[in-house]
């Protein structure tokens, strides 16, 4: 998967999984919001990937437009100084509109940081 350039200034890579990828954003200056601590637009951003990324891996070889109907994201802790993951989950895939969660946690994933809920129009 080529990642966007907003990935790209976030500092994201992936690590492939057999239902959906994982994204690894490091603890860097350009994440930084309060002093050490992550700001909450880049860890938006990561969640935004995770479901792109469970998206594209769920609609496979299929051509498809993916454009974003809404986000919720909702903060659970504040993202600390360490390397921060994310993976997306499709909860319906539709043939016009796609359903996404993802999650984001640091040390434990049952123990997120942030959560998002994610609608997708798909124009294949």
């Amino acid at each position: 998967m080529t990642l966007p350039p907003y990935a790209a200034l976030l500092g994201l890579t992936e690590e492939p999984g057999a239902e959906a990828p994982t994204f690894v954003m490091p603890f860097a200056e350009d994440v930084l919001g309060r002093p050490g601590f992550l700001h909450g637009g880049a860890i938006g951003g990561l969640l935004e990937m995770a479901a792109i990324g469970a998206l594209q891996q769920a609609l496979g070889e299929e051509e498809a437009q993916v454009k974003p109907i809404n986000v919720t994201v909702d903060f659970m802790r504040g993202g600390r100084d360490k390397p921060t993951r994310a993976k997306g989950v499709v909860t319906r895939l539709g043939t016009r509109v796609a359903n996404v969660e993802a999650t984001a946690w640091q040390d434990d994933p049952d123990k997120p940081i942030a959560a998002a809920r994610m609608n997708y129009l798909l124009q294949r």
